[in-house]
């Protein structure tokens, strides 16, 4: 980064020379936070790019003739600084604008945010506006115990209360009587608090407010940042309105989830950006009731924390600036093959291709031995069960729902029951071990995964002799001729993954990351949000899947994803 006398020098020197100067013009404390310096050191290293700093002193006191001649502006509005003023200067100049000056007065008013929004038909929370300072407009505010009536659009509580103008962060939330009345009052975080209760259940008599409908989210918000219409990283943080503590890490920082966007909300994102005309922006999304809701919009915005974010923010700009200027200031730049497209890797053939898809064939780890028992059965309840899940002397039955697997053990319970209690027959007693050994692997763990055990049913249409031992049915044959058909019950069980397989699978995942893309421990650090919308996961239909589900939250164990099933 350079000052003012420096890029003047630059000015003086050969077209070979020639560089991009971008200036930042924002409040020191912006352009000086840790995000954005880190982007900035990152956009120096493009061969053709050069940044200065507006000094704060130079915005605020000095005329805009005076201020420095940039090709391309980074400018946003904060707390005092003149956006006015820095309008005039991109009228005077007329440099490459990253984030349109004009569209950020839009966006310090929420009116005009949701006017915007809903022209684009993006969901909003059902609103209404009380806006006391226009006398064209309507005002009438009709307040109850649990409810209120805006310009004849009636909220119930919970409701939620915003200033129209963007600076102010101080909202409401209303609760009803039946949650204890009172109110939740959001800030701007004030240490480790971010909202507090207050016994006051009236809303606010001056003022002008935006009322909408409470959405319920789980108490989570999800905070939305694009780096162009193609690019949006998400985190997910703990709602302020919950008890307006901050969760804070060991390091002080306020704890953040990586999210993965639906296809939906990746293209809500795209419409912000373009509609907002604003490349580097952020925005707020609400998850409720299935469906993904704007509630605010906030302009220029950081990810704090995040190395790949910086990396990527700073790439996308360097070449969306380059891309735009190097023609008309002729540089001698190359256009990156496949710009801010998916992600591609080297080939065998020395070509860049786009990675479309991962093929793994993975064997499971150490697991416990797979074990199995056949027995055969003739009572009545089996061959009820055999007909009821659709078994023909053609067709098995495979039992491995909870449910299923509940009936085949209250069977088995049914007649240990009848065995004990019994006169001592000889074919209910011959087969009192089978059902013993039925039973105790059925009520292992106390509870049905269906993963882990399995029934089978098969139709014997002649039988088995009596005399016949169930240890050896396929010798039945050879045994006195079946007077009447019966079933054969195979149960399956065992084949789990031991603690070390559990290590193994995880393991894998890791080393995984750094075999593929590009090898040579190329970590595969692609981050959820610069993938393509649709990144669909396929695993072979089967009973096991906990192997696969260790191996890919191993795979995805750096923080970009966190896998739910």
């Amino acid at each position: 980064m350079e000052d003012v006398e420096d890029e003047d020098s630059g000015d003086s020197s050969s077209s070979n020379e020639k560089n991009v100067i971008v200036g930042i013009c924002a409040m020191a404390k912006k352009s000086g936070s840790k995000p954005m310096q880190a982007i900035l050191t990152r956009l120096e290293e493009f061969d053709y790019i050069k940044t200065i700093i507006f000094p704060e002193e130079t915005i605020l006191k000095a005329p805009i003739e005076e201020w420095p001649n940039v090709d391309c502006l980074i400018s946003f509005h904060s707390k005092g600084f003149p956006l006015e003023k820095t309008a005039s200067y991109a009228a005077l100049r007329d440099p490459f604008i990253l984030n349109n000056i004009d569209m950020q007065f839009e966006l310090q008013d929420r009116r005009k945010v949701y006017a915007i929004l809903e022209e684009e038909g993006i969901m909003l929370p059902r609103y209404a506006i009380l806006d006391r300072d226009s006398n064209d407009s309507m005002h009438a505010l009709i307040e109850s115990e649990d409810h209120i009536e805006v310009n004849g659009v009636t909220f119930n509580k919970p409701f939620v209360e915003k200033p129209v103008s963007a600076e102010d962060h101080n909202i409401y939330i209303y609760y009803p009587t039946s949650a204890g009345a009172g109110s939740q009052r959001l800030f701007r975080k004030i240490g480790s608090r971010s909202s507090v209760y207050s016994p006051e259940s009236r809303v606010r008599k001056t003022g002008s407010f935006i009322y909408e409908d409470f959405m319920p989210t789980d108490g989570t918000d999800v905070k939305v940042y694009t780096v162009g219409p193609d690019y949006a990283h998400a985190e997910a943080r703990k709602s302020p309105a919950l008890d307006g503590k901050v969760e804070r890490d060991s390091c002080g920082k306020e704890v953040r989830y990586p999210v993965i966007l639906s296809a939906g909300e990746k293209l809500v994102a795209r419409k912000v950006c373009l509609a907002f005309k604003q490349t580097v922006c952020g925005f707020d999304l609400l998850r409720a009731n299935g469906k993904s809701y704007v509630c605010d919009v906030n302009g220029f915005s950081f990810v704090k924390n995040s190395n790949k974010y910086y990396d990527d923010c700073a790439r996308i700009l360097g070449n969306m600036i380059l891309r735009e200027l190097a023609p008309t200031l002729h540089i001698p730049w190359a256009i990156p093959f496949q710009l801010d497209d998916p992600p591609i890797v080297p080939t065998t053939f020395g070509k860049m291709m786009e990675l479309r898809c991962v093929v793994g064939v993975i064997r499971h780890g150490d697991r416990t031995p797979k074990q199995k028992m056949k027995m055969e059965i003739r009572h009545s309840k089996f061959f009820e069960l055999f007909d009821k899940y659709g078994g023909t002397p053609e067709n098995n039955v495979k039992l491995k729902k909870p449910k299923q697997l509940q009936e085949v053990l209250d069977i088995a319970r049914f007649l240990l029951f009848e065995v004990k209690h019994s006169d001592g027959e000889k074919e209910v007693e011959e087969k009192r071990g089978k059902l013993d050994q039925l039973r105790s692997v059925l009520e292992m763990y106390g509870y049905f995964s269906g993963i882990n055990r399995k029934v089978q049913l098969k139709y014997q249409p002649k039988g088995h002799s009596r005399g016949t031992s169930s240890d050896d049915i396929s010798s039945a044959g050879i045994a006195d001729e079946p007077k009447e058909p019966s079933l054969v019950l195979i149960l399956k069980w065992g084949g789990e993954l031991t603690p070390a397989g559990r290590v193994q699978a995880e393991e894998l995942g890791r080393i995984f990351r750094c075999m593929y893309p590009g090898g040579q421990g190329m970590a595969c650090d692609i981050p959820i949000p610069t993938l393509p919308t649709n990144f669909p996961l396929y695993l072979l239909k089967g009973n096991r899947t906990e192997y696969p589900i260790l191996f890919i939250d191993g795979l995805c164990s750096a923080g970009y994803i966190h896998l739910i099933f």
